[in-house]
């Protein structure tokens, strides 16, 4: 299988250029990561496919100008199916794993920069994203991510 292929992919990439692959493992089935952004001048477009196992994978766009603000989008990636995600600069990116051991695949067009991480949390009454499990694991980090409403009040960086 073509994992990534610029021409195939052209319409929703575009002339960006893939400058950093990432892997993800996740062991427990219910676990949810996200949901995650880099912003301004690092903001990062990426292409997400799960290479074992299966994840819900949940896109959320934060960006004011856009017909789809605050609005999300969710799909089932596993290595069954073989989808890929593309997850365009300013949208927020998250999943819940829905098999144990679960390995997603991210190829990213800007290199991560610490600083300019970013998130909102995942159970963000604004949002309303249906998870489709209960949540059996979260991170701290992921635990302490501010709502849309702080997100939008807060100064920019």
């Amino acid at each position: 299988m073509r994992l990534f292929c610029a021409n195939d992919f052209a319409d929703a990439h575009g002339a960006r250029q893939i400058v950093q692959i990432n892997w993800s493992h996740t062991l427990v089935p219910g676990t949810v990561r996200g949901m995650h952004f880099q912003r301004g001048a690092d903001a990062d477009a990426k292409w997400v496919r799960c290479l074992e196992g299966s994840v819900w994978d949940v896109i959320v766009d934060l960006r004011p100008s856009s017909a789809t603000f605050l609005q999300w989008h969710a799909v089932e990636l596993s290595a069954n199916n073989g989808n890929a995600v593309f997850i365009p600069e300013g949208c927020a990116h998250g999943f819940q794993s829905l098999e144990p051991d679960s390995r997603l695949l991210y190829l990213h067009t800007a290199f991560y920069n610490p600083a300019a991480e970013g998130g909102v949390a995942f159970n963000d009454p604004q949002l309303a994203i249906t998870w489709p499990r209960e949540v059996a694991l979260l991170s701290e980090r992921d635990r302490a991510l501010p709502t849309v409403q702080t997100l939008f009040s807060e100064a920019p960086r």
